[in-house]
């Protein structure tokens, strides 16, 4: 047995991933799936969809490999956060759909929770703010809006999870209702502090305690697939939310490192050591990874429409076919114009955290043509990237840290699909005025689900041995005037406050 399967279950398709004894990648299996939008600012999936994509793509990346089952040592799961279901807990049938992390439903019951001076309490216990994007809140309007859920769920009849639990329930027949420490810490239910859930927010949501699942460590026994799924039964032995799974992947381990990853949207986590630091700036408090039992925690900075943007320039506008055509796009943009996109189509993460302003572009002209809208989708992801990463050197300042750093210099690592593009990543080292490290392995978020299994079972080196295999693909480094910057990222502040206040 000499290889771990990684599955990266993320917003818009399933990914099974398979990596040797020396975690060189295999082979990958990918399916997307259908995206529900039944109303505006509404985003669900079908839990069926995630579970036969997921079981699918498994089958898949083994066959592909031309391995045989007993090859496989363990798997390791990462997956889309805060994305919640609500499930029958004898028959697995789902009484909704999956209400996906981008959905902004429950936007009115955070804003009468924070009228009503609660989320300094919720903040304090959970590092988070009282907003749409966390799964608290999605479980309440399922228990609220469902004809008769919450009566089941008060007879202990039904089970809540985020995606990974629903799949751990799923491969294993049920006989494991779990969850690691940093997917609880994404649900506004769970006490970062303390260690489990916070009956004062279940009280305060109406959340009976008992649709809840255990907590682990994030390298941990989740039990065994069963064996009909493929053939015999696997250990589950790491699990990890996906942008804690990029922390862990790109060897972020040691406070003051940064990694900032980029799928549907784009996640940074700067790792704060053992110690939570609270921002001043409504970054989050979050859980980076949890291992024997310790907690290492992290400030995380949350934008919601990153690559989403492409697919938007793909599906919605049809001025690509393919994402790999924005680069060259982009390149041919009229550098004489100043067009600027801001995605807030499910509204704005941090630092602005504002559920009702949707997208905008501003500086259009006649002779603005998809060059110039692809250029602008891409500069908007180091716009926002930069809004992070000033937000994070305030509070890491304020809380005595040093620069962020990477071996002692300001350095991003950067991973995820959009990090392929070269044109993306210079523009983001430019606006940024810092160093861009990308990896040899962009598949991080795969990486550190294998890891964790891997090290659980005794495959995988040790957390300092790992973090000396990281390597560099390509460093980018600041190539804009001062001047430049300084104009571009105001007319992005200007665009910005432009869209909050319409």
């Amino acid at each position: 047995m000499t290889h771990i399967l990684a599955i990266d279950q993320g917003t818009t398709s399933s990914r099974a991933i398979l990596f040797d004894q020396n975690m060189k990648l295999v082979a990958t299996a990918q399916e997307e799936f259908t995206q529900h939008y039944p109303d505006s600012g509404w985003v669900e999936h079908d839990p069926g969809d995630l579970w036969s994509t997921t079981a699918g793509t498994c089958r898949a990346v083994i066959e592909r490999a031309g391995l045989r089952v007993k090859d496989v040592t363990a798997i390791g799961i990462t997956n889309q956060r805060e994305t919640t279901l609500v499930w029958d807990k004898q028959t697995g049938e789902p009484v909704y759909n999956a209400i996906v992390w981008q959905d902004r439903r429950t936007a009115d019951l955070c804003r009468g929770l924070r009228d009503a001076g609660h989320e300094a309490m919720v903040t304090d216990r959970t590092g988070l703010l009282l907003d749409p994007y966390f799964s608290g809140t999605k479980l309440k309007w399922i228990l609220d809006n469902v004809e008769g859920v919450r009566d089941r769920a008060e007879a202990g009849e039904l089970l809540f999870g985020t995606v990974d639990t629903f799949l751990i329930w799923k491969l294993t027949g049920g006989a494991v209702h779990a969850t690691d420490a940093t997917n609880a810490a994404r649900t506004l239910l769970y006490d970062i502090r303390k260690g489990r859930w916070s009956s004062t927010i279940c009280e305060l949501l109406d959340i009976p305690q008992n649709m809840l699942p255990d907590v682990r460590d994030s390298a941990d026994d989740y039990g065994m697939v069963r064996d009909d799924l493929f053939g015999r039964e696997i250990p589950i032995r790491g699990v990890a939310g996906d942008q804690q799974a990029a922390t862990v992947g790109q060897a972020c381990f040691s406070p003051g490192m940064l990694k900032s990853t980029y799928g549907t949207g784009c996640f940074a986590l700067l790792n704060t050591g053992d110690t939570p630091v609270v921002s001043q700036n409504r970054l989050l408090t979050t859980i980076a990874y949890q291992l024997d039992g310790k907690p290492t925690y992290a400030l995380e900075g949350s934008i919601f429409i990153a690559g989403a943007v492409v697919q938007w320039l793909r599906d919605g506008l049809k001025i690509i076919r393919e994402a790999s055509e924005t680069q060259p796009l982009a390149e041919g943009a009229d550098p004489a114009q100043n067009v600027v996109l801001v995605p807030a189509f499910t509204g704005l993460g941090a630092p602005y955290w504002n559920a009702e302003c949707r997208g905008a572009v501003f500086g259009l002209t006649r002779n603005s043509r998809p060059q110039e809208f692809a250029r602008a989708a891409l500069e908007s992801v180091g716009y926002q990237t930069r809004d992070l990463l000033e937000a994070m050197r305030s509070d890491w300042a304020s809380h005595g840290g040093a620069a962020l750093r990477d071996g002692g210099a300001e350095t991003l690592r950067v991973d995820g699909g959009m990090s392929a593009s070269d044109w993306a990543m210079q523009f983001l080292s430019d606006i940024i005025d810092a160093p861009v490290d990308r990896p040899e392995v962009l598949e991080t978020t795969a990486l550190g689900a294998a890891w964790l299994a891997g090290m659980q079972v005794g495959l995988y080196p040790g957390l300092e041995d790992f973090a000396q295999t990281w390597a560099l693909d390509r460093k980018f480094t600041p190539d804009m005037d001062e001047d430049t910057r300084a104009r571009k990222y105001d007319a992005w502040k200007r665009a910005v406050n432009a869209t909050l206040s319409f």
